[in-house]
């Protein structure tokens, strides 16, 4: 099998600390973890960037906070004196006005910004830990910041993570933010099923959530459906640019629902190299450790190689067949 070249786009975990319980993602679920012990090093940062040198594009965001990283602007700078195109997504809970002025001012290509309702009851059911009224306007203070400076990056985007108790908070949205001035919405589903993991074990909570949740088990197919198409006119009417994802799994296309281990990979903070963003804990795969090897060694390594393998047949690995990527409908 010949390997694919080193991959143009990474996705770093700049951090695993988080300042927020939401209670679709795994650290709601795990001991919390130290802002600075949680902080991936300057210099694993610079060693990755020197090892992928073809490198041009660049997503700084895991598990944890981007914002919680005291070396956020220093690897938005480092990204692009590189000419790489660099961004990543926030929970908007620490975007200041000075904040936003200084990401503005740092060149930083993407900005996005989850935000999963509409209203504060609806969000704050959500995100633990965060206020509605400030995460909108942090998101509004840096439209205003950008507007500020002339300046036309970031590209702001809205992420709403689709499930079935916010679903109906969608329209509402829309018109909110147009009223605000950002540029995008993208609507996505519940990223794993977790199917994979041992029902009785350290995945069970998440895994027992998604299944009352997701939009793709079927059970709320028309009426999300109905939602989307008022969220598709809604979009219409305000010149709002919007995403939407499929409720129904489709069939992996020719053997192969995914390109990341072929063009991306993703790191945690502490090095780990994993397939995608998508497989969340760094003990359901690992494909190599920056601690142990280079990452072209682990790029080409055997683990990398089977993967890739298993990826093209109809026994794919496990941790991939629960995966709303793998399956069409994220």
């Amino acid at each position: 099998m010949i390997d694919p070249p080193l991959p143009r786009h990474l996705q770093l975990e700049i951090t695993s600390a988080c300042n927020l319980r939401c209670v679709m993602c795994l650290v709601r679920y795990r001991p919390p973890v130290n802002k600075l012990a949680g902080a991936m090093r300057p210099e694993l940062f610079h060693r990755v960037l020197a090892e992928v040198p073809g490198l041009n594009r660049l997503t700084l965001q895991g598990l944890g906070e981007p914002l919680l990283s005291p070396y956020l602007l220093d690897m938005i700078v480092a990204a692009k004196r590189r000419r790489i195109t660099v961004g990543f997504n926030t929970n908007a809970t620490l975007l200041t006005a000075r904040r936003a002025a200084e990401l503005v001012d740092s060149g930083v290509d993407w900005l996005h910004v989850s935000l999963d309702g509409a209203s504060a009851a609806a969000y704050e059911s959500i995100r633990d830990g965060a206020t509605f009224g400030t995460v909108v306007d942090n998101l509004a203070g840096l439209v205003r910041a950008k507007r500020a400076a002339g300046s036309a990056t970031p590209w702001i985007r809205v992420v709403f993570v689709a499930m079935r108790d916010n679903l109906a908070e969608l329209p509402d949205l829309i018109r909110l933010l147009s009223s605000i001035g950002v540029d995008e919405l993208h609507v996505q589903n519940l990223s794993h099923s977790f199917s994979d993991a041992d029902p009785a074990g350290r995945y069970h909570e998440i895994r027992e959530f998604t299944a009352g949740q997701a939009l793709w088990t079927g059970a709320d197919t028309d009426r999300a459906d109905a939602v989307f198409a008022g969220a598709t006119a809604a979009a219409a009417e305000h010149g709002l640019r919007l995403r939407l994802p499929h409720t129904v799994p489709v069939d992996a296309v020719a053997g192969r629902g995914c390109s990341w281990p072929w063009e991306a990979a993703y790191l945690t903070s502490a090095g780990v190299v994993q397939p995608c963003c998508m497989v969340m804990g760094d003990d359901r795969v690992s494909l190599g450790s920056m601690a142990d090897s280079t990452f072209p060694e682990i790029w080409s390594g055997a683990p990398y190689r089977e993967f890739r393998r298993r990826l093209t047949t109809d026994d794919p690995p496990e941790v991939c067949r629960g995966c709303s990527l793998y399956r069409d409908t994220f």
